[in-house]
């Protein structure tokens, strides 16, 4: 139902019960390059140029990917300094981005010791599953 409808997650919620149902793309849609072109600061447009960005990286053992679909954020709370800046070392276990999914803010964390070379990610956008968020090296 999802595929027919192009959608890759769907959400209802009636009284208290609430059902959400999502599926794992197999490649991230690309934008039609005008739309990049037209409207460079929209969240699609920065996704899909993110999403051109994140190719050349595919396979990299730095690679940190999204665990879940939500809503990403770079900083404990806002006006708060990011929890991690290109350059900065980083430990695994350490905290280097949020991401919120149904009201809870669950803290993505390095998977591995490094430093940090991209950030693929802007605080307050939409993430999907296995989206490409930073690069350790």
């Amino acid at each position: 139902m999802l595929t027919d409808a192009n959608l890759s997650e769907i959400e209802y919620q009636s009284g208290d019960c609430r059902v959400r149902v999502a599926r794992t793309l197999s490649a991230p849609a690309s934008a039609p390059a005008a739309v990049a072109v037209a409207a460079p600061t929209s969240p699609v447009a920065a996704g899909a140029a993110a999403g051109q960005e994140t190719d050349a990286f595919t396979g990299h053992p730095g690679l940190l990917a999204s665990p879940m679909v939500g809503v990403v954020y770079v900083s404990p709370e806002p006006g708060a300094p990011p929890f991690v800046r290109i350059g900065d070392a980083v430990s695994v276990g350490d905290t280097v981005l949020l991401i919120e999914a149904m009201k809870v803010f669950n803290p993505i964390k390095a998977h591995c010791s490094g430093r940090i070379e991209r950030i693929f990610v802007e605080s307050g956008v939409p993430v999907e599953y296995d989206e490409p968020l930073l690069l350790i090296v």
